[in-house]
C-alpha cells in the first residue's frame, strides 16, 4: 500500500511523521553511527569491521580535536553483528583498575554492563547471543549476554593515570578480544536502503528498512503499527521512490516538526538548574528509557525506568541527539558548568577555586577537566595536565579532608595551590566533572558540587 492512501489529510500525515521521527530517530542515529564506525571511524578511533575492537592510542590530548573527549580514559569501541551466531568476548584482568563495557542495541538501549560495579575486574569470557538464540552454551564462561537486536555496539572505557600508565592500558587492549562462534558468516555492512529515494525522504527510508531488520521490543510494536499510513511498514520496493509531491511535502514538514520537538526537549534537559549561580548541571536519568531489556549490570527499579512508555520515546530521542554513548547514572554521572558562583562566564583571565568539602563520594574515581568554549576542546598548557581528581598524585588536602582545586591560566605561587592546580584556557571555558560509580548521595542530590568561585571570593555554595 502506498503511504497516505488511508484518507489521511496532509496535516494528519505531518503529525504522524513528527511522531515517527521522535520514535525512530534513535534507531537511525544509532545505526548511522555503526555504519560510520565500520567505514570511517569515530572520533579518536579508526574504522574497524564487525566483531573487532577499535582502540584509541591513549587519552585525549589538545591535538585530539574531539569535543569533550576524556583526558583520563582510553576509548574502545566494537560493533557486533550476531546475524551469523554468537560472539565470544574475552575480558582481561584489570588488577582492580576501573573499566566499563557498555552494551547498546540498535535502538540505543543500554542493556548490559561489564566492569567493577557489575562483574568485578577479574578475567572472564562472555557469550553475546542474538535474539531468540537457543544453542548450546560452551563451558568455562562467566555468563551469557542476550542481545535484543542482531547488531550491538560495545562502548568501552579504560581508566588511564597518565602517560606512564599507557603500557598497562595497551596490554589490556591486546587482551580485549572478540571471536565469532556462529555457524554462518556475519554481515559486512548494514541492510541497504532502496536507491532512488529522494534525499528529503532518506530518513523515512532508513527507518523503514532498519525497523524491519531490527524489530523493537514487542511492547513497542503496537505503537509502531500507527505508522502504516506513512509507508514505514511496507516490505519490498520502497514506497518513497515514487512518492507524490503532496506526500513529500507532508513528510518533510513532519520531519522538521519532529526535529524541533527533540531540539526543544534537549534544550529543556540542558537548561540551567535551579539553585545558586554557577550550579553544576547533571543528567543522571537520560538513559532511563530502556524498559524491556535488562541484562548483566543493569538496574530495573522504578528509579531507573520511565513509567510512561510514550514519554520514554522523547527521552530516548534526546539521548540519541546529545548523549548517545552516555551510561546510566548508576555507572557514571557527568556534571558541567560554564559559570562561576557570581553567574559570570568562566574565563581564563581570572583565577578560580573549587573547594570540595568533602570531595565527591564515588566508589571508582572522580576527575575534573576543562575545555575551551564553545568548541569543547582541550587546550595545551606547559604543565601538560588536562585533568585533576582523586587519582592525581601529590594533591594537598585540608586538615578537615577538604580539597581546594585552583583553576587558573597561570601557575599559582603558593606550593600547595600549585599542587592542586588545573591549568585553564586563556579565554572562556567549561568545566566538566566525571563521577564514576557515584554514591547514593550524588544520585539523590544530597551531595552538591559547589560552584566554582573567584580566587579570594566565597567559593562555597
Amino acid at each position: 500500500m502506498s503511504p497516505g492512501r488511508k484518507g489521511l489529510e496532509p496535516d494528519a500525515v505531518t503529525a504522524l511523521a513528527a511522531d515517527a521521527y521522535v520514535y525512530g530517530s534513535p534507531l537511525v542515529r544509532q545505526l548511522s553511527a555503526v555504519q560510520a564506525c565500520l567505514h570511517e571511524g569515530s572520533g579518536m578511533l579508526a574504522p574497524a569491521p564487525f566483531n573487532d575492537f577499535a582502540h584509541a592510542d591513549g587519552p585525549a590530548t589538545p591535538g585530539t580535536h574531539v569535543p569533550y573527549a576524556p583526558a583520563d580514559l582510553v576509548d574502545a569501541l566494537a560493533q557486533l553483528d550476531l546475524s551469523g551466531g554468537p560472539v565470544r568476548l574475552h575480558v582481561p584482568d584489570t588488577g582492580g583498575a576501573y573499566y566499563v563495557l557498555q552494551f547498546v542495541d540498535a535502538w540505543g538501549n543500554a542493556f548490559a554492563y561489564l566492569g567493577p560495579r557489575a562483574t568485578g575486574t577479574g578475567e572472564g569470557d562472555w557469550l553475546v547471543v542474538p535474539p531468540g538464540w537457543a544453542g548450546t552454551v560452551p563451558g568455562g564462561l562467566s555468563g551469557v549476554i542476550d542481545a535484543p537486536t542482531s547488531v550491538v555496539s560495545v562502548v568501552g572505557r579504560l581508566a588511564c593515570d597518565g602517560p606512564e600508565d599507557l603500557p598497562r592500558v595497551r596490554a589490556l587492549q591486546q587482551e580485549l578480544t572478540l571471536t565469532h562462534l556462529g555457524d554462518r558468516a556475519h554481515r559486512t555492512g548494514l541492510p541497504a536502503t532502496e536507491p532512488g529515494v529522494p534525499g528529503e525522504l532518506r530518513f523515512f527510508e532508513e527507518l523503514r528498512v532498519w525497523m524491519a531488520d531490527f524489530p523493537p521490543a514487542s511492547a513497542d510494536r503496537a505503537y509502531q503499527d500507527r505508522f502504516q499510513p506513512l509507508g514505514l511498514l511496507e516490505e519490498g520496493i520502497s514506497p518513497y521512490v515514487s512518492a507524490g509531491p503532496g506526500l513529500v511535502r507532508a513528510l518533510g514538514r513532519g520531519l522538521a516538526l519532529g526535529r524541533l520537538r527533540v531540539e526543544e526537549a534537549a534544550r529543556r534537559a540542558g537548561a540551567a538548574p535551579g539553585g545558586p549561580p554557577g550550579a553544576w548541571r547533571t543528567v543522571p536519568h537520560l538513559r532511563d528509557y530502556n524498559l524491556d531489556h535488562f541484562g548483566v549490570g543493569t538496574l530495573r527499579g522504578p528509579e531507573w525506568t520511565i513509567a510512561d512508555r510514550e514519554a520514554s520515546y522523547l527521552v530516548r530521542a534526546v539521548a540519541a541527539r546529545r548523549g548517545r554513548r552516555l551510561p546510566h547514572g548508576y555507572e557514571a554521572v557527568y556534571a558541567h558548568t560554564a559559570c562561576d558562583s557570581r553567574g559570570h562566564p568562566l574565563d581564563g583571565l581570572h583565577p578560580y577555586v573549587l573547594r570540595l568539602s568533602p570531595p565527591p563520594p564515588v566508589r571508582a574515581f572522580w576527575s575534573l577537566t576543562v575545555y575551551d568554549s564553545p568548541g569543547g576542546h582541550l587546550v595545551a598548557n606547559a604543565r601538560e595536565r588536562y585533568a585533576i581528581g582523586d587519582r592525581t598524585p601529590g594533591l594537598v588536602h585540608g586538615a578537615d579532608g577538604s580539597l581546594t582545586l585552583h583553576l587558573a591560566a597561570e601557575r599559582p605561587a603558593d606550593p600547595a595551590a600549585a599542587a592542586n592546580w588545573l591549568p585553564v584556557p586563556p579565554g572562556r571555558f567549561r568545566a566538566l566533572m566525571r563521577l564514576h560509580l557515584p554514591d547514593r548521595a550524588i544520585l539523590d542530590g544530597s551531595y552538591v558540587i559547589p560552584p566554582v568561585g573567584p580566587l579570594g571570593g566565597r567559593a562555597e555554595a
